[in-house]
C-alpha cells in the first residue's frame, strides 16, 4: 500500500502510522551515511518514544516471513545452487531456477539483488522468473566476500565495501555463464533492484553481449557512457524517490540522443523499493504488479 502522511502516537498497543518522513529517514539509513544508532535516535524523536520507534521499524524493514511467493519446493520449477569461476579466480555462486517441464532452450535472466545481497526475497524473485518461463540466475555478488550474511546491516556494509569495477566484472561473468548454459538460448537479460538496478545500467554500458536490461529504481550511468549501450532497456522509477529520480532527466536525454531502444516508467505516489513485497510500508501492489507484467512482456519479446 502507498505510504500515508498521517502520524499518530501509539497507545494501548496501537502502531503509529508510517509517514513519508519515516520512509525517507529509513532510506537515508539503508542507502546513505546514517548508521543504525543515528537512525533510531532520529526515528525516536520523530515518533515520540523509543517504543513507538521499535513498532515502526518492522513496518519499514523487510520481513523474511513474507519472502516466499513461490515456495522453494514449488512443483512448477526446479532449482539448484550453482557456482562458477569469477574473473578474480574466486568462486561466484547463486540460485538457478527454471521451469520443470520446459522443452527446448530458454531465455535467460540474471537477477541482481539490492544492497542486502542474495536474500530470501531475491531468491523468491528468481523463482518467479522461472514460473514465467525463464532460466533465471539469482547471483550473489557477495560470493567472493564470503557470501550474503543473514544480518542485513552486515550485508549492506559488505556491499558498500565492494570495489565497483570488481563487482561489475563478476556480474559480467554471470552473464557469460548464463549465455553458455546448456539450458539457455544464448540470449541473456538482466533485472536488478535498487543497487542491482544500478548494476544493470552498468552492465548495459559495459557488456555488449547483454540483450536486455530492466532496472528498478537504479542509479543511472554517466550520460557520456550511454552511447555504449547496445541492450534494450526498461527503466522503472518510484515517483517519491527523490534521491534516484534526480538522475532521470540527464539519463533520458542521453538515451534519446544515442537512439537507444528504451522504455521508462515513473509510478506516481510510490516509494523506492515499491516492488519489494516483504516491506509493508514501501510495497505498492498496484505499481509492482504493473511493473512486473511490463517486465515479463518486455523480456519475452527481447529474449525470445
Amino acid at each position: 500500500m502507498a505510504a500515508t502522511e498521517q502520524q499518530s502516537t501509539p497507545g494501548n498497543g496501537e502502531k503509529p502510522a508510517v509517514t513519508q518522513e519515516m520512509i525517507k529517514l529509513y532510506d537515508e539509513y539503508t542507502h546513505l551515511t546514517l548508521d543504525r544508532r543515528g537512525f533510531m535516535d532520529k526515528l525516536t524523536k520523530l515518533v515520540g518514544s523509543s517504543a513507538a520507534a521499535a513498532a515502526v521499524v518492522p513496518m519499514l524493514a523487510a520481513d523474511k516471513a513474507r519472502a516466499a511467493v513461490v515456495a522453494e519446493d514449488d512443483a512448477r520449477i526446479v532449482t539448484e545452487r550453482v557456482s562458477f569461476p569469477g574473473p578474480s579466480g574466486k568462486t561466484i555462486s547463486g540460485l538457478l531456477a527454471k521451469p520443470k517441464d520446459a522443452t527446448g532452450k530458454l531465455p535467460a535472466v540474471l537477477v541482481i539483488h539490492e544492497n542486502r545481497g542474495l536474500n530470501p526475497h531475491i531468491e523468491d524473485v528468481t523463482r518467479r522468473f522461472a514460473v514465467d518461463g525463464f532460466l533465471a540466475l539469482g547471483v550473489d555478488l557477495l560470493s567472493t566476500s564470503g557470501g550474503t550474511p543473514t544480518d542485513e546491516d552486515k550485508a549492506r556494509t559488505m556491499i558498500g565495501e565492494l570495489k565497483p569495477a570488481e563487482a561489475l566484472a563478476e556480474a559480467m561473468a554471470a552473464v557469460a555463464w548464463l549465455k553458455d548454459n546448456p539450458a539457455s538460448n544464448g540470449k541473456v537479460g538482466a533485472v536488478g533492484f535498487c543497487w542491482g538496478g544500478g548494476m544493470v545500467n552498468q552492465l548495459a554500458v559495459n557488456d555488449p553481449s547483454l540483450v536486455a536490461g530492466v532496472a528498478y529504481y537504479g542509479m543511472q550511468p554517466k550520460a557520456a557512457d550511454v552511447p555504449k549501450i547496445k541492450a534494450k532497456l526498461m527503466l522503472h522509477y518510484a515517483g517519491l524517490d527523490e534521491r534516484i529520480n534526480a538522475g532521470i532527466s540527464d539519463y533520458e536525454a542521453a538515451l534519446k540522443a544515442a537512439g537507444t531502444d528504451y522504455q521508462l516508467f515513473v509510478y506516481d505516489g510510490v516509494n523506492h523499493a515499491f516492488n519489494n513485497d516483504t516491506s509493508s510500508a514501501r510495497y505498492d501492489a498496484k505499481a509492482a504488479t504493473l511493473a512486473w507484467g511490463r517486465t515479463i512482456d518486455f523480456l519475452k519479446g527481447a529474449l525470445g
